[in-house]
């Protein structure tokens, strides 16, 4: 379960602010054709809105195709793709009414609530240290030099953050 939650987190896009999918990740995942899963969403249309789902920009369309190895084979794509939020994704198992996309559906929901607690686990994390931050600034007045030199390691920190490595058992 582990590596599938992993593959779909991988999917997983930033755009316009909004945490999203590729129709083309979503047709794979879902085991269908692209035209396919467009088709179902062009006939129950009032069931996404535009926080729900919206077409890429041109330079958005770029920017991904660039950055990802696996969406290489869109570059040629003669139709710029839709992108679905997470309750987008949610429709779309009502929608494809299948129970292929029932199950996918639940392991895209997974992902998508994973990566939201990792998200507010980090954020409290730069919270103390911002916090921390401030506290030595008050003390940077004296020219103390090496507290000038915690709060250099604290910016590094927080504009490169340290990869951390899981430990203990993983299950497969």
């Amino acid at each position: 379960m582990a590596s599938k939650l992993t593959q779909i987190q991988k999917r997983i896009f930033v755009i316009r602010e909004k945490r999203v999918m590729l129709d083309s990740d979503l047709a794979y995942l879902y085991e269908v054709e692209v035209k396919q899963l467009n088709q179902a969403v062009k006939r129950n249309i009032k069931r996404f809105p535009g926080d729900f789902m919206f077409q890429l920009k041109k330079h958005e369309f770029i920017e991904v195709v660039t950055n990802c190895d696996h969406l290489q084979n869109l570059k040629f794509r003669s139709t710029l793709p839709y992108v679905f939020t997470e309750q987008g994704v949610a429709m779309l198992a009502a929608v494809l009414n299948s129970q292929k996309a029932i199950d996918v559906n639940i392991q895209i929901m997974r992902a998508f609530i994973q990566l939201r607690n990792y998200v507010f686990n980090n954020n409290t994390l730069y919270e103390q240290i911002g916090d921390l931050r401030k506290l030595l600034m008050l003390y940077i007045e004296k020219n103390d030099k090496r507290v000038s030199e915690i709060i250099i390691a604290l910016n590094n920190l927080i504009e490169q953050p340290p990869k951390t490595k899981t430990i203990g058992f993983r299950a497969n």
